[in-house]
């Protein structure tokens, strides 16, 4: 069980190393006090009454991921290991990566100034040190005469190193790096800042270095997006970091702390252009397209925007997530011109472009045209154009694809949507599912008698109680009258349920 979390200061709060050194302050590597606010955050989940796999669920808001997923990487990240997510493109990497950086924790002691933010008991406590060195600037900066080679932390006076309490943020603390053929070690490591070469006029003193993405990451947290894009001399330099804690730039004499919890992503077909000396310093965990459809929902539901005036009817919405996995079932990844097209971007992209398709031809509420129109252009827009001939048979491959899938995935998630309405509300009467049927043909291209059911709370007693349901589970704009969006769902269960209630109890059932 983790320890109560300590209060902590207010940020900004200034003091000395020698009231740290009173205060008994804890001295910790970025990986333990990750593993310490990973097991806090758990236990304090776990108060509030939900199990472990919900518990740790809940640690990432922004990605949705199998439960073995999360338990691997938890292990990985408490065990002190760098992590490296690898797998297709648009899969929630660096949705994940991202998730893990708003875990961490961000509030640490440094000495005030420090440009790698060094804890002040690194200067002043030789055990400290001996762990955490610190850095050649501050190493100058409390040593006698600002030789460097005098410094000694036993003899520094603990109450002239002034410490502040901060909170870690992009360029201090945390750097995030895009992998590419042009990032070269010197992003990594740093460079010389030429107002301060001016000042102090040796090119290779420590004091006239500006830090790169490891030595910003000091103390925090790196994250590496695309590892397998880097070149492998900008790998090694990495590699110094992960082993050894430190980073020595090519423009300096010395060495610098670079200590932080690394996380890396990876598509598939750069995997091998990690080397592996690299690779060996890193957790592989696989991040996979979900094979649940109630996962693949709610990645949907999560990349909303509570402010979005944007609606598509749930049936064409889950109808178009449908689609989507059965491309996922049948195409291969290892085509990299089609390995995005059944990707989470995807995912996301196709109720969107629906909903834009349908505004231009004036549709208050989408259709099932709308939804073809919507994965058409969703799908084909992730076709990677390398050619035109290529291109248009992959385009052809996409349409022939919708044509196949799109009126059984529309028949799956109507079928769907009539038997959670007729269990769950209906109680499975048939005859409240008839008298609803009867009703909703009278009113469904009839909007003036549908106007009236608003007024009159005795006509159409089944409509109205349908139209509530619908209103309630897929929260319209409040432009839009519940009983028109009713009209609408209406619509799509008849033409596509039949308003049956036939093997549609398991919603994650392939196609």
């Amino acid at each position: 069980m983790a320890a109560p979390t300590p209060t902590a200061p207010a940020p900004g709060t200034r003091t000395t190393a020698a009231q740290l050194v009173a205060a008994h302050t804890p001295v910790q590597s970025p990986a333990e006090r990750f593993r310490a606010e990973i097991l806090r955050t758990l236990d304090g989940l776990r108060r509030k009454g939900l199990e472990r796999p919900e518990a740790v669920r809940a640690m990432f808001p922004r990605t949705v991921l199998p439960e073995p997923t999360y338990e691997d990487l938890i292990t990985s990240l408490i065990s002190g290991a760098h992590v490296l997510f690898f797998g297709p493109s648009g899969a929630g990497k660096t949705s994940l990566a991202k998730d893990l950086w708003a875990l961490f924790p961000k509030g640490v002691w440094t000495v005030d100034g420090c440009p790698v933010l060094d804890h002040p008991l690194s200067v002043v406590d030789p055990a400290v040190a001996a762990s955490y060195p610190a850095c050649p600037i501050c190493e100058r900066r409390f040593a006698p005469g600002g030789d460097a080679t005098k410094f000694d932390p036993a003899s520094v006076d603990p109450a002239k190193v002034p410490a502040t309490f901060v909170t870690l943020r992009e360029g201090y603390g945390y750097a995030r790096l895009q992998g590419s053929s042009e990032v070269f070690p010197d992003h990594l490591t740093g460079n010389i800042n030429l107002r301060k070469l001016e000042e102090v006029g040796d090119p290779m003193s420590p004091l006239v270095f500006e830090p790169g993405k490891l030595l910003q990451a000091n103390r925090g947290f790196l994250l590496v997006d695309e590892i397998g894009k880097l070149p492998l001399g900008t790998q090694n330099v990495l590699l110094q970091a992960l082993q050894e804690g430190t980073v020595t730039p090519s423009k300096s004499r010395e060495s610098f702390p670079g200590l932080f919890v690394a996380v890396c992503t990876s598509n598939l077909s750069d995997l091998d252009n990690i080397n592996d000396p690299l690779s060996d310093r890193l957790t592989s965990l696989h991040i996979g397209y979900n094979d649940r459809h109630a996962d693949n929902r709610r990645i949907v539901a999560l990349a909303r925007r509570p402010d979005s005036t944007q609606f598509v009817p749930e049936i064409l919405t889950d109808a178009g997530i449908r689609v989507i996995e059965a491309w996922r079932l049948r195409m291969s990844e290892d085509n990299p011109d089609i390995g995005e097209v059944g990707s989470n971007r995807t995912l996301l992209d196709v109720a969107a472009r629906t909903a834009a398709i349908a505004e231009l031809a004036g549709h208050a509420v989408p259709t099932s045209a709308d939804l073809k129109g919507g994965l058409v252009h969703a799908m084909r827009g992730r076709i990677r154009a390398r050619s035109g001939d290529s291109f248009r048979q992959n385009e052809k491959r996409v349409a022939e694809f919708i044509d196949q899938y799109l009126d059984p995935s529309l028949k799956r998630s109507a079928g769907v949507y009539w038997c959670r309405f007729y269990k769950g509300i209906l109680k499975e009467s048939a005859s409240d599912a008839q008298a609803l049927i009867g009703e909703g043909r009278r009113l469904k291209d009839d909007a003036e008698l549908r106007s009236k059911t608003t007024t009159d709370a005795g006509t159409f007693p089944q409509f109205r109680t349908f139209a509530r349901y619908v209103a309630e589970r897929e929260t319209p704009p409040p432009e839009l009258a519940p009983t028109d969006v009713a009209a609408h769902v209406f619509r799509l269960l008849e033409e596509y349920s039949l308003f049956t209630c036939k093997d549609e109890d398991d919603d994650d059932a392939p196609l």
